[in-house]
């Protein structure tokens, strides 16, 4: 249950509560528009103010009594700002301007990963099914006729391709005579294009046309999981037709079912790397923002109002406030427990994990102390940014927490969040490391992957203004 506490009578400050003291942060001037029409933008919705209302950061104070202190001087910045941060048991820690409605950018996908759980589990895998029509002759390892590929594997991969390629070589396939059929709802390397997946598929089943991402790929993952067997021989499937687009043909026999890592592990590469397109293929499966938003206010009782969606990436005009984001989060940590689950399971550990959180909270006493999602919109609402998770603090508490900033400069933004944590873990005796053993994601993209998709918009930036 979230604990609402008005800590003081001033609209749009914020203050920090320790042990009976309270220090404020800056004014907040300015109110956040709403949305009024979920997706649909109008320029009072993706227009700076003309003079943007600064933001405050914690005032200079003295320690108190219980020898908690703020750090003082620090530069206020533009923009407008929401914050919530509460410990476990629901006392308010931080407030400002809680209910008022914020563009979360990709911290939306904190509310799909939620649905997600609750409507597949983490233990669901993705299909990937293989289908031949015609014969085949074992003795040549010819099939004569198609090769059929269906499913909508939101992280489907080189090394995926690969490994049915060496499984078709299993069964004595090496040469398809016909075409390759995909599924209209097939795709690849996180490629919207059923037709351009299925020529990647295509070539990264033939070993003379396969890519050195791919083959990267496969060695990478193999040597990964520690499966040296399959790097003995190199797997090979040429198909000598053209790629088509369709159905199976109705004599389409099924050859191979290929499962995809476990959900809860495919969240972890999402959310790590704010994967856009994962999320928007994992919100198309449990049936789109609207289906998302439903299931939220149902299940876990957020007030309407304060929760309108229009994509399930976090691209585009979403809106959402501090008090909501804080509800999600809250049922997201209490939906990975009762699977022995926590929230490290599928959010970057700040300072240790690869993706947005990397190069933030690096220094030695800071590393691995936050466990968050971060959101970035360059351009959107005049440049949004959110960083929603939990931090931990040397008195052994755990503070959750959600951030909010809109109309101003998104890495002075960043700087700002990363301040407002630093402040209260150091309020709380300072920054502690939570228990966490790095893992190895399941799958790991190549820096060539990762630029190429960065021009699709199907990640987070990172380090643009």
């Amino acid at each position: 249950m979230v604990v609402r506490k008005v800590l003081c009578g001033v609209p749009g400050r914020i203050a920090l509560v320790f042990l009976g003291a309270t220090v404020a942060f800056g004014q907040q001037t300015s109110q956040t528009p709403s949305l009024a029409h979920p997706g649909r933008s109008t320029p009072a919705q993706t227009q700076s103010p003309a003079v943007p209302p600064q933001i405050g950061y914690p005032a200079a104070t003295s320690p108190n009594a219980g020898g908690f202190g703020l750090p003082a001087n620090l530069t206020p910045i533009h923009g407008l700002q929401g914050v919530l941060a509460e410990t476990l048991d629901g006392a308010t820690v931080a407030a400002q301007s809680a209910d008022d409605k914020f563009n979360p950018a990709s911290s939306i996908k904190l509310a799909t990963a939620l649905a997600a759980l609750q409507t597949l589990g983490p233990d669901h895998r993705f299909l990937t099914s293989v289908w031949a029509s015609g014969n085949m002759d074992l003795t040549t390892g010819t099939l004569a006729g198609d090769l059929v590929i269906t499913g909508r594997d939101p992280s489907f991969h080189y090394e995926h391709a690969v490994m049915l390629a060496r499984q078709l070589n299993q069964l004595g396939i090496r040469t398809v005579t016909g075409n390759l059929i995909v599924a209209p709802g097939f795709t690849m390397n996180f490629d919207w294009s059923a037709k351009h997946s299925g020529e990647q598929f295509r070539d990264a089943l033939d070993a003379a046309h396969r890519s050195a991402s791919a083959t990267r790929a496969w060695l990478d993952e193999r040597t990964l999981v520690g499966d040296m067997e399959s790097l003995r021989t190199v797997p090979s499937v040429v198909i000598a037709g053209e790629v088509q687009v369709g159905a199976a043909p109705p004599a389409a026999r099924p050859l191979l079912t290929h499962k995809s890592s476990k959900l809860v592990d495919i969240l972890k590469v999402l959310l790590c790397y704010s994967n856009n397109f994962m999320a928007e293929r994992i919100g198309e499966t449990i049936g789109g923002p609207q289906s998302v938003r439903t299931q939220l206010v149902q299940k876990i009782k957020i007030n309407p109002d304060e929760f309108q969606i229009s994509s399930t990436s976090g691209l585009g005009v979403n809106r959402v406030t501090a008090r909501a984001m804080m509800t999600i989060l809250r049922a997201l940590r209490a939906e990975l427990k009762k699977n022995n689950l926590s929230l490290s399971d599928i959010l970057p550990v700040a300072g240790i994990d690869p993706g947005t959180l990397e190069d933030r909270y690096i220094e030695q006493a800071t590393r691995g102390s936050v466990i968050a999602k971060t959101g970035t919109l360059t351009r959107t609402d005049g440049g949004a940014s959110s960083l929603v998770g939990q931090m931990q603090t040397k008195s052994g508490r755990i503070v959750l927490f959600v951030i909010l900033n809109q109309y101003g400069n998104v890495l002075h933004f960043r700087q700002n969040q990363d301040e407002i944590v630093t402040s209260i873990q150091n309020a709380m005796g300072g920054p502690a490391p939570f228990t966490y053993r790095p893992v190895n994601l399941a799958m790991r993209l190549a820096s060539s992957d990762y630029e190429i998709a960065k021009t699709r918009g199907e990640y987070e930036p990172r380090n643009q203004q």
